[in-house]
């Protein structure tokens, strides 16, 4: 018999609670007990993502919500500037594109940070663009981008609205949306939620609201004016993804349970442990500035599809690396409901596929060093 273990950055293991509580008997959208749970949500999404601010909870992906947060808050004449360095932070770029916007794209070599400094050279350059899009967390690459401070740079230089990509970065890395004057978040259900994939999460700001009836794009399902007055009364203005939502209440209050600080640090463990086996196993890793949330593996001299492909055969889910990066990388998911003996599993199942493969190294050495961090933060 063979255990399934899905160590992949999204989607992600969902806790047998949750399924429970996904499982049981459909209940009204526009009923009271829909509208009681909707309430709990709305409350504990504000706490998650550490707002006062409206966050919105749409029936779509990630990039529905991406789609949603642009079209809703610029106008097609307006320019917005997109952070590169991977495939989500550019893909910002490109929906921007396809709605007629003037798109600068400021160009990340696919492994490395943005910094300020470069960014402040494209806002000099670009005072009046109107929104600055950010991947906080880049899944494709695994670099963690130094939001903060390209904030910071953004606030400095123009009155652009600061849309953030939080998909693999929210509950895994410090992101509080007000203390840091964020106008936009944007997250979906199936990274460090843990929930299967289907809601997309789009928290905005007074300032962002300012700005929506100058919106020129056009938009009917994506309309957030609707979703705003619709979600104030706890309803949703189209027919709400129920069993979701219902999952979305139990994963809130575990997360509440655990507490916000809590859930980084764990992350943080996570991260550190898989990092440290890799390097162990003589293996690299890809970010200049590694993400908590997945860790993306160069295999020097190795085809990364094999090593993905047998551990697979082990029953250990990994993804392959994207676009260009597909021959030369793989990728470790570490967000949301994992622990130590997930990592453990992952390192043991890359053992077995290096060793499988001719691959020089000490045996236990990737799961001996992992397991150092864990037992160093108890």
């Amino acid at each position: 018999m063979l255990k399934h273990h899905l160590i992949t950055p999204g989607p992600t293991p969902v806790d047998p609670d949750v399924l429970l509580a996904m499982a049981r008997p459909m209940i009204h959208h526009r009923g009271a007990a829909f509208k009681e749970i909707f309430q709990g949500v709305r409350d504990g999404l504000r706490w998650l993502f550490q707002t006062q601010s409206d966050v919105l909870t749409l029936s779509c992906t990630g990039t529905g919500a991406f789609e949603a947060a642009i079209i809703n808050f610029t106008r097609r004449e307006d320019t917005l500037v997109a952070i590169g360095g991977g495939k989500f932070g550019e893909r910002w770029g490109e929906i921007a594109q396809a709605y007629g916007m003037n798109v600068i794209a400021m160009n990340v070599e696919w492994g490395q940070h943005a910094t300020p400094e470069a960014l402040a050279k494209v806002l000099e350059a670009n005072p009046d663009v109107s929104m600055v899009t950010l991947c906080a967390s880049e899944t494709s690459t695994g670099v963690y981008h130094p939001v903060k401070e390209l904030l910071e740079v953004v606030r400095e230089k123009t009155n652009a609205l600061i849309a953030v990509d939080a998909i693999t970065a929210l509950g895994v890395h410090e992101l509080p949306m007000d203390e840091w004057g964020i106008d936009i978040v944007v997250a979906g259900s199936q990274k460090a939620f843990s929930l299967p994939p289907g809601l997309g999460f789009v928290a905005v700001s007074e300032r962002a609201w300012e700005r929506a009836d100058e919106a020129d794009h056009p938009r009917y399902y994506l309309d957030l004016r609707k979703e705003k007055k619709a979600q104030s009364k706890n309803q949703t203005a189209f027919t709400a993804a129920v069993s979701l939502v219902i999952g979305l209440e139990v994963v809130l209050g575990k997360m509440r349970a655990e507490g916000l600080e809590n859930m980084i640090a764990r992350h943080a463990m996570l991260a550190k442990a898989t990092r440290e086996g890799v390097v162990a196993l003589g293996l690299e890793t890809f970010a200049s500035r590694p993400a908590n949330s997945v860790t993306t593996v160069q295999v020097p001299g190795l085809d990364p599809s094999v090593l993905v492909s047998k551990m697979k055969a082990d029953g250990v889910f990994m993804a392959g690396g994207q676009d260009h990066l597909k021959d030369s990388t793989f990728r470790i998911g570490h967000l949301g409901f994992y622990d130590e003996s997930d990592i453990l599993t992952a390192l043991c199942a890359l053992e077995r596929a290096l060793q499988s493969v001719g691959h020089d190294f000490i045996p236990g050495s990737g799961v001996s060093a992992a397991q150092k961090v864990f037992l160093e933060n108890p």
